[in-house]
């Protein structure tokens, strides 16, 4: 527990530190975090004896990333990001040159990495800039950090002392549906909270934006829960000290921001 608190501590500054220093040290922050990630993923994935196109992928996931993240920088037409394509697809023409039984499923997973870790990290960085095309905001990526550790709080300290009713025992057994509902409570105080701080937008949106985090936060913590049980793995890594690897601390992350960028860009524009 003492190392779970000191790794969260450090953890938690070095985030806050990334939203809050600029947008280079954002974006910067949040493309390694990507790589990392994705380095992370393939990585759990070849303990099940496929073979993903690592270096391909890793190298296309910086790419992707990079070419979403200038479009904000150099301001030039989305049309380009098509140019990330044949580095993708070189997949399937490396794939004819490995001796392999199952060479789809090698292709498959590398495309797997980038839907599942690569594009909802471009999503999150895509928060920054969602006030202002050209002018970063910190204000959507930190209420976003904020209320998604609400939740996992909030959804920690209600199951421990209500947690009766099994929310997805198959996958998670600690998992409750008094926790769950606590999570989705704490995470809507805290929106309440920022609406006074961050007045861009009313406070009905920000609960909106809370709400989606409880839920799809809790999904992708079940989903990555899945992944590792069809691995037969405890933690994706163990890059953090106490708490397993970057994929474990992100899992929320992973499903909440595509859903919530779309939401806010609807609701806003």
């Amino acid at each position: 527990m003492k190392t779970r608190a000191i790794t969260a501590f450090f953890f938690t500054i070095v985030m806050l530190g990334s939203i809050l220093l600029g947008s280079y040290t954002f974006t910067v922050f949040y493309l390694v975090l990507s790589v990392l990630s994705l380095f992370e993923f393939y990585k759990l994935i070849k303990n099940s004896g496929i073979r993903p196109h690592r270096n391909i992928g890793i190298m296309a996931g910086a790419l992707i990333f990079l070419m979403a993240a200038g479009l904000h920088y150099l301001k030039y037409d989305v049309k380009y990001l098509l140019l990330c394509i044949p580095l993708i697809f070189s997949v399937f023409i490396t794939e004819l040159y490995k001796k392999n039984k199952i060479p789809f499923a090698n292709i498959s997973y590398t495309f797997v990495g980038f839907v599942y870790v690569t594009i909802p990290f471009c999503f999150f960085h895509a928060l920054g800039f969602l006030h202002s095309w050209n002018e970063y905001n910190f204000h959507y990526p930190l209420a976003f950090l904020l209320m998604l550790w609400a939740n996992d709080t909030g959804a920690y300290l209600f199951g421990v002392k209500y947690g009766k009713r099994k929310l997805f025992e198959r996958h998670s057994p600690k998992k409750s549906w008094e926790g769950f509902f606590g999570g989705m409570f704490t995470s809507v105080l805290v929106a309440f909270g920022l609406s006074f701080w961050f007045t861009e937008s009313p406070a009905w949106v920000w609960a909106g934006m809370a709400l989606l985090i409880a839920n799809f936060g809790t999904l992708g913590d079940l989903v990555e829960s899945m992944l590792k049980r069809s691995l037969d793995t405890k933690d994706s890594g163990g890059l953090l000290p106490g708490h397993g690897g970057l994929l474990d601390r992100f899992d929320g992350l992973l499903l909440a921001a595509p859903v919530v960028y779309a939401y806010l860009y609807l609701i806003l524009y």
